[in-house]
């Protein structure tokens, strides 16, 4: 006997990773049922090679079936049916942010935190973070346990992906029109995407930061350690696929690339391509359909004693949301619910 699981939003870019990754990472579900608005009802989505799925209504759905929901992307839908999953038993992980700062609610990078899964109970919902507080704690986690890292600095360069599929067909009919003399038209994005860059993800706040840089913040310290200070910048690029950010640390404890490097190729879900050469890192193109967060260009930050620069990579769609999201429910059907 298995699981019985729920995809809610399963027509959206990330209910179809997990998905995707559920079948391919076998997943002991005894049966998997794909939900989402009333607009979606009736809609196909494919459960591995040769299972197709018709999505129900997650508004009239009875979730004393499910063991685990995994929730939407879309923040209004997770806090309109999260609660009620939560209710009835089931074990809910969020995608959408919503519960992220709450502190009952376990925010959770299972390579890094696994053990905070113990607190699912509590309120039976278990926060998935961001792609980019992911990417950034499975790097930051070997390096802050060796030489305890004091402040952070990002720069991301984020996947129109991660703004919906909505985004991409922007990104796509925008490209093209630039190819053929067309009108260049804009809904979905704030600004041109093609053959551009947006320094603006998600909404504005009063000190300046956006909604999501304020994230990567939050998320991070509550991940790895609160002590730690975090600024970021976040960015859209015209990339489908591949969330990139540029990192640097300052650090307690002398550190030195070579160092670094050692900790890093040791740790896990991480992997390190860095050869110094002109094809001697990782860059978006090539992590699509991976699963580890790569890191390249590792080098000591020379403004500062104790400081380090690196590059790292991640499929925003997989470890950046569903993978993690799978793997905090391998988590706890292996060592906290019952088949």
């Amino acid at each position: 006997m298995g699981f019985t699981v729920a995809v809610i939003g399963a027509t959206d870019n990330v209910g179809r990773e997990i998905l995707q990754t559920l079948a391919e990472r076998k997943f002991p579900a005894d049966s998997v049922v794909a939900l989402g608005t009333d607009r979606a009802v009736g809609h196909e989505v494919s459960y591995g090679e040769d299972d197709v799925l018709k999505v129900q209504d997650a508004a009239r759905f009875d979730f004393s079936t499910i063991d685990i929901a995994f929730s939407s992307s879309d923040p209004k839908l997770s806090a309109l049916h999260s609660p009620r999953a939560a209710t009835s038993g089931c074990v809910v992980i969020d995608m959408s942010g919503h519960y992220a700062t709450d502190p009952e609610i376990p925010l959770v990078v299972p390579e890094v935190n696994g053990a905070a899964l113990a607190g699912y109970k509590q309120r039976y919902i278990v926060a998935n973070p961001g792609g980019g507080a992911i990417q950034l704690a499975l790097a930051l986690k070997p390096l802050h346990d060796r030489f305890t890292v004091r402040r952070a600095v990002v720069a991301t360069y984020q996947a129109v992906s991660g703004a919906g599929k909505e985004a991409m067909d922007e990104l796509f009919t925008q490209t093209r029109a630039i190819f053929v003399n067309d009108p260049v038209a804009k809904s979905v994005l704030p600004k041109q995407i093609a053959f551009n860059v947006i320094p603006h993800i998600d909404r504005n706040l009063d000190d300046g930061y956006t909604h999501e840089e304020w994230r990567l913040n939050v998320e991070t310290r509550k991940i790895l350690d609160p002590k730690i200070k975090v600024t970021a910048t976040c960015v859209r690029v015209p990339v489908f696929i591949g969330d990139s950010a540029a990192v640097t640390i300052e650090t307690e404890e002398s550190i030195t690339a070579e160092d670094a490097l050692e900790v890093l190729r040791a740790a896990p879900g991480l992997s390190v391509l860095d050869q110094r050469a002109g094809e001697g890192y990782i860059t978006p193109v090539e992590v699509a359909g991976e699963n580890p967060v790569f890191v390249s260009r590792i080098r000591e930050d020379i403004t500062v004693e104790n400081g380090l620069a690196f590059w790292s990579v991640a499929d925003n769609l997989r470890k950046g949301a569903a993978l993690n999201a799978v793997q905090i429910a391998e988590i706890l059907a292996s060592d906290h619910l019952e088949e």
